[in-house]
C-alpha cells in the first residue's frame, strides 16, 4: 500500500511557514481536559490510526490542556496578557494561548518540527552566555542562566535542549546537488524587540515577556506567526539585498566537515558536562541542571534513558511524577521528557539494572506495568528506567524525493518484514513520477538531522528497512524522530575541496611548496593539486577530489609546523561569480577580535546572521588572504574592516600585494574603528571608535558611504650594521618594506607606542577597554616628560634630494592624514604661505615635529600645533643610532640605517561616511511582499 502526500508547506522551521487554510487542531477542553493533536510526523510515524491526526502536513501537534495559573502569564500567538486563572497549556513544548486564540496557532510543537524542517541544515553552538530576554526555541523558556547561540542564525537554547534543536539553520551555500530557482524566507520565533510591528496589519508584534512572532533571517521582515502565512514566499535580502552574497551563488561541497570548518569559526574548548554535546544518539548529559534533587513530598524523580547508547553514557533526562502514579502517566511523562509525540501504547518503560542486579534477569527486563510505589517481593521500584519501542510487524515510512524536482513533499509507503531498501525504491519511483528512468539510477539514502552535524548514509541495496528502523529506536527513540529517508540519484558531483593552507615559508616555488607539504603531511599526489600559489605570502590553494582525503589534510595541517611555524588551514567556498545580479556588491568583511577592547568577538556573530557567513573572514585565522580569494573572481564587491589603523593598514598592505589577482581590483573600503586611536576612521567620519552601535545600521552606512581617494606611501628601510654598543638594543631588522596610509613617527611617539605596545603584549587581559588603554598611554607619557633625546641631532632628513635643517625637537612626524594621536590636528589650520594646503589624496605629505611629551599633551588638547618642518613626496632619513620607529601604530626600534619614503603607486579607494543619516534600518518597501510559507516541494 502505497500514498503519496499532498504537497504543503513543510518549512516551517527551515525556511517557510505553514500554508493558508492548512487544518489545526482546536479541540473543545474542558476543566482538566488534554487532547494530543496527533502523533508526530517522524520518519516513522508507527500503524496508521484514522483520527488520530488532523490532515495536512502542516498541523501543529500540540498537546493542550487547561492549566491553572498561579503568576502573570502572556499569550505566546498574541503575546496579549492572559486574563483570569486558566490558560491552555501545550504539556510538551509549554506553548501558552488562550483559549480563544488556539484556533489560530500554526507554530508547531516541539515533538513535530523536525519532520517541518524543509532543507536539515546543522548549527554552530558558540560558548555559554547569558543571553538576555531570549527564549529558549525548544522548551520555549526563558534563558535565565548562561544558555547557547548559534553563531550563524537566531537560535538560542539551553545547554541540555541542544540534543532536541531542529536542525533548522540558514542554508548559506548549494552544496552541487541542485540549484535552486528561488529563495525563500527563513522565519525565526522569538527574536523580535517588544516594539516591533507587523509587515502585513502592521500591529505590534514583538515582546519580551514571551516568544512571539517570526522574523526572516535573511531580510529582517517581521509578522505575526499567523500574519507570515499572507506574505509572498520569496525573500529578496530586504534592504542589505546589495551587499548580501547569496547562498545561491556560493557552492561547497562539506561532506566529511563540520559547520564550524565550513565556515571558518574556531570550535570552543572541550565541552562542558552537560552543554548539549551531540552524540551519535544525541542523548542528553547528565551535567549541571540534570542532577536529580530531591523531590516534594508524595512525588519521586526518575532518571529516564531512551536507549542503549543513552544507558552507556549516562545521559538520561530526570521525570517527577506522583508517587502513585499509574503506569500510563509515568509512560506519557517520559515520552514528552523526549518530545515524542506518538500513541504511547507503542512503548513501554524497562528496569534500568543496577550494577547488583546485573546477574538479575528478571530485575532487568522488568516492565513497568504498576504505580511506582508498588513494591515486587519487597523490592522498591527502582528510579531509572528504559523507554523502549514495543516491536513492530510493519510501519508507515515516509520517503522524500532528494533534490527531485517532483510535485510532492514526500511519499508514505508502508514497510513489512520483506521491504529492502532496493525494493522501497522501485515502490517509491513510479509514485515520484520517476520510473521511467530506472531503479538502478537511484539509491536510498538515511539522513541523520541532529542539531550539530546533518549525517548521511548510503543504505545497503538488501538492507531490511524493518529491522533497520527497530534498530535506530533501540538506540535511542528520539535519534528515530530526526532521522529521514531519502530517495536520491545515484550520480554525484565529482568531490572537489579547496583547502587554503597559509603559514608555509615565503618566496618558494610550486614545486617547492608541494614538496615540502609532502613531506609534512604526505598526500595522494593524483587526488590533490596545488591550483593557487601566493608565494609572497607563504600560502596555496589546494584542490582535493576525495572528501576523505580533504578530511584527513585538513586536520593533519592544522596540527604540523614547517620550519617552527604552524600551519593554518581553511576550507574555503567558491563564489560562482556570474549568478551575482548586476546589482549586487557584495561586502567582504574582515574583522580582528583582539582590537579595541575585544568587541571584535560579538560583531563576528552579528555580521555572520546580517549576511551570509562565508562573506566574513576573522583576521587572526589566515588573514586577509583567504577572503580575498574567495572574492578574487567577483567582478564588483566591497571590504569592511573592523579594528584598529594597525588593522585596517594590514588589509590595505595585502589589497595592494594581492591587486593583479583580482577581478575588482580596486574594492573601496570602509572602516569600523575597534581600535584606540582610529585616526583614520575619523578623517573618513566612521566614528572615535565601535562603541556598541547597531550592526546593521553600520551595514546600512557602509551601502551609502560615498567612495574617495587616499594616497599610500612606501618606506624603504635599509638598516646598516653597527658594532657600537648603543646600539645593541635594536630590535632584529625589521621588513625590508612597509605601507604607509596615516602617519609615521621617529622619536618620543614611536618610543611611547613601543612602550604602550609591549604592557598590552605582557598582560592583554586588562587591555579591554578604550578609556584603560589611552588612561596607559598617559601613565607612559608621564614617566618620559624629563627625558632628552635631541632626536635632532641622531637624524637627518632629505626632502626631494634637498637637506633640511632640523629645529630641536624630540619627535619627527610624517603625517598623510589630518588627524594624529587619536583626532589631534598636528599640523593646525592656520594658512602659510610656504606650503600647500594639506589634502590625503594630494600626492604630498607633511613632516611635523614635536619637541616632547608636553607638547604632544598640548597638540593632542588642541592648544598648540606641531612645528611645520617640510612637504613633500619623497624623503630620506638617515639614522645614526637605534631609533624607535612607528607606522600607522605598529612600533619597533630601527637600527641605524637610511629611511626612505615615497609614493605607493596606485592611490586606495576608501569609503568616507556620509553626512547624513543612513535610510531607515527596515527592510526596503518592496519587501513588503516577500515573506510568506515556503511550498512543501522536495527538499533540497
Amino acid at each position: 500500500m502505497a500514498a503519496a502526500a499532498e504537497p504543503g508547506a513543510r518549512g516551517w522551521l527551515g525556511g517557510g511557514s505553514p500554508r493558508p487554510g492548512s487544518p489545526t487542531s482546536s479541540p473543545e477542553l474542558g476543566a482538566g481536559s488534554r487532547s494530543r493533536s496527533g502523533p508526530g510526523s517522524g520518519p516513522g510515524s508507527g500503524p496508521e490510526r484514522s483520527g488520530s491526526r488532523p490532515p495536512g502536513p502542516a498541523a501543529p501537534s500540540h498537546s493542550f490542556r487547561k492549566v491553572t495559573l498561579t503568576k502573570p502569564t502572556f499569550c505566546h500567538l498574541c503575546s496579549d496578557f492572559i486574563w483570569g486563572l486558566a490558560g491552555i497549556l501545550c504539556d510538551v513544548c509549554n506553548f501558552m494561548s488562550h483559549e480563544k486564540c488556539l484556533k489560530h496557532v500554526k507554530t508547531p510543537c516541539t515533538s513535530v518540527a523536525p519532520s517541518l524542517v524543509r532543507v536539515p541544515v546543522a548549527h554552530c553552538f558558540g560558548p555559554r552566555g547569558l543571553y538576555k530576554r531570549r527564549f529558549c526555541s525548544v522548551c520555549r523558556k526563558g534563558l535565565e542562566a548562561p544558555g547557547l547561540r548559534c553563531e550563524v542564525c537566531e537560535l538560542h537554547v539551553h545547554p541540555d535542549c541542544v540534543p532536541f534543536a531542529c536542525s533548522d539553520c540558514r542554508q548559506c551555500h548549494q552544496d552541487g546537488h541542485r540549484d535552486h530557482d528561488a529563495h525563500l524566507h527563513h522565519w525565526r520565533e522569538g527574536t523580535l524587540p517588544s516594539g516591533a510591528r507587523c509587515e502585513l496589519c502592521r500591529k505590534t508584534c514583538g515582546s519580551s515577556d514571551v516568544p512571539a512572532g517570526v522574523r526572516c533571517e535573511w531580510c529582517g521582515i517581521q509578522a505575526h506567526s499567523v500574519c507570515s502565512a499572507a506574505l509572498a514566499p520569496e525573500c529578496t535580502f530586504g534592504r542589505l539585498r546589495t551587499l548580501v552574497l547569496p547562498p545561491a551563488c556560493v557552492r561547497l561541497l562539506s561532506r566529511n566537515f563540520s559547520k564550524m570548518h565550513c565556515f571558518r569559526i574556531p570550535e570552543s574548548a572541550a565541552p562542558e558536562p552537560g552543554d548539549g554535546e551531540d552524540s551519535a544518539d544525541g542523548s542528553v548529559p547528565a551535567g549541571p541542571g540534570r542532577e536529580v534533587g530531591t523531590p516534594e513530598s508524595g512525588k519521586q524523580t526518575l532518571k529516564i534513558f531512551d536507549g542503549s547508547d543513552a544507558m552507556q553514557r549516562n545521559h538520561f533526562r530526570a521525570v517527577t511524577v506522583p508517587r502513585l502514579a499509574r503506569s500510563q502517566e509515568v509512560l506519557e511523562a517520559a515520552l514528552r521528557a523526549y518530545y515524542i509525540s506518538e500513541d504511547p501504547q507503542g512503548f513501554q518503560l524497562q528496569a534500568l539494572p543496577t550494577p547488583v542486579q546485573l546477574g538479575d534477569t528478571a530485575a532487568a527486563g522488568r516492565v513497568w506495568s504498576a504505580g511506582p510505589a508498588e513494591e515486587e517481593g519487597g523490592r522498591a521500584a527502582p528510579e531509572a528506567w528504559v523507554l523502549r519501542a514495543l516491536p513492530r510487524t510493519q510501519e508507515i515510512l515516509k520517503i522524500y524525493p532528494a533534490w527531485l524536482k517532483v510535485g510532492v513533499a514526500y511519499v508514505s509507503i508502508r514497510v513489512t518484514p520483506q521491504s529492502t531498501a532496493r525494493s522501497v525504491v522501485l515502490e517509491v519511483l513510479p509514485l515520484l513520477g520517476r520510473q521511467a528512468e530506472g531503479a538502478e539510477g537511484f539509491q536510498l539514502v538515511e539522513v541523520l538531522m541532529g542539531s550539530r552535524q546533518v549525517q548521511r548514509t548510503v543504505l545497503a541495496d538488501e538492507e531490511p528497512l524493518l529491522d533497520r528502523l527497530r534498530e535506530i529506536r533501540q538506540t535511542s527513540l528520539r535519534q528515530m524522530s530526526q532521522t529521514r529517508f531519502y530517495v536520491a540519484e545515484s550520480r554525484v558531483p565529482a568531490p572537489r575541496v579547496s583547502l587554503f593552507v597559509g603559514g608555509l615559508p615565503p618566496g618558494l616555488s610550486p614545486q617547492e611548496y608541494r614538496r615540502l607539504l609532502d613531506e609534512a603531511v604526505t598526500s595522494k599526489a593524483a587526488l590533490v593539486t596545488v591550483s593557487h600559489v601566493y608565494s609572497a605570502q607563504g600560502a596555496v590553494v589546494l584542490d582535493v577530489a576525495c572528501f576523505a582525503e580533504a578530511e584527513r589534510l585538513y586536520m593533519l595541517i592544522r596540527d604540523t609546523a614547517v620550519r617552527g611555524r604552524p600551519l593554518t588551514a581553511l576550507v574555503l567556498p567558491e563564489v560562482l561569480h556570474t549568478k551575482l545580479a548586476p546589482d549586487c556588491r557584495p561586502l567582504l568583511v574582515f574583522v580582528n577580535p583582539r582590537s579595541g577592547g575585544l568587541k571584535g568577538r560579538d560583531l563576528l556573530c552579528s555580521f555572520r546572521k546580517l549576511l551570509n557567513p562565508h562573506q566574513v573572514f576573522e583576521l587572526t585565522n589566515g588573514g586577509p588572504l583567504p577572503g580575498f580569494h574567495v572574492f578574487s573572481r567577483v567582478p564588483c564587491f566591497r571590504v569592511l574592516v573592523c579594528g584598529g589603523d594597525g588593522t585596517v593598514g594590514w588589509v590595505l598592505a595585502a589589497l595592494e600585494d594581492l591587486r593583479h589577482h583580482l577581478a575588482c581590483p580596486e574594492p573601496a573600503v570602509a572602516i569600523l574603528p575597534l581600535g584606540t586611536g582610529n585616526d583614520l576612521g575619523r578623517v573618513l567620519r566612521w566614528g572615535a571608535g565601535y562603541s556598541g552601535e547597531d550592526p546593521l545600521s553600520v551595514l546600512l552606512s557602509v551601502d551609502e558611504a560615498d567612495a574617495v581617494l587616499v594616497d599610500r606611501w612606501t618606506i624603504l628601510l635599509d638598516a646598516h650594521e653597527s658594532a657600537c654598543g648603543e646600539d645593541s638594543e635594536a630590535d632584529a631588522e625589521p621588513p625590508k618594506i612597509v605601507q604607509m596610509s596615516n602617519y609615521c613617527g621617529i622619536g618620543i611617539d614611536a618610543e611611547l607606542s613601543l612602550d604602550f605596545h609591549q604592557a598590552r603584549e605582557e598582560e592583554p587581559g586588562k587591555f579591554t577597554s578604550r578609556f584603560h588603554n589611552k588612561g596607559v598611554y598617559v601613565r607612559v607619557g608621564l614617566q618620559k616628560i624629563s627625558h632628552s633625546r635631541s632626536l635632532h641631532r641622531a637624524l637627518r632628513l632629505q626632502v626631494e634630494q634637498q637637506e633640511v635643517e632640523l629645529p630641536s625637537i624630540e619627535g619627527l612626524i610624517f603625517i598623510n592624514i589630518p588627524s594624529w594621536g587619536s583626532g589631534a590636528d598636528l599640523w593646525g589650520s592656520d594658512s602659510d604661505s610656504r606650503f600647500e594646503k594639506p589634502r590625503m589624496d594630494d600626492g604630498l605629505l607633511e613632516v611635523v615635529g614635536v619637541t616632547g611629551v608636553v607638547h604632544m599633551g598640548q597638540v593632542q588638547s588642541g592648544l598648540r600645533s606641531g612645528i611645520r618642518i617640510a612637504q613633500g613626496s619623497y624623503f630620506r632619513v638617515t639614522l645614526l643610532k637605534a631609533t624607535p620607529v612607528q607606522v600607522d601604530g605598529e612600533p619597533w626600534v630601527q637600527a641605524p640605517g637610511h629611511l626612505i619614503i615615497s609614493a605607493a603607486g596606485p592611490k586606495v579607494h576608501m569609503l568616507r561616511k556620509a553626512k547624513q543619516k543612513p535610510r531607515k534600518a527596515g527592510p526596503a518597501k518592496d519587501a513588503r511582499a516577500d515573506g510568506a510559507p515556503a511550498p512543501e516541494g522536495d527538499p533540497k
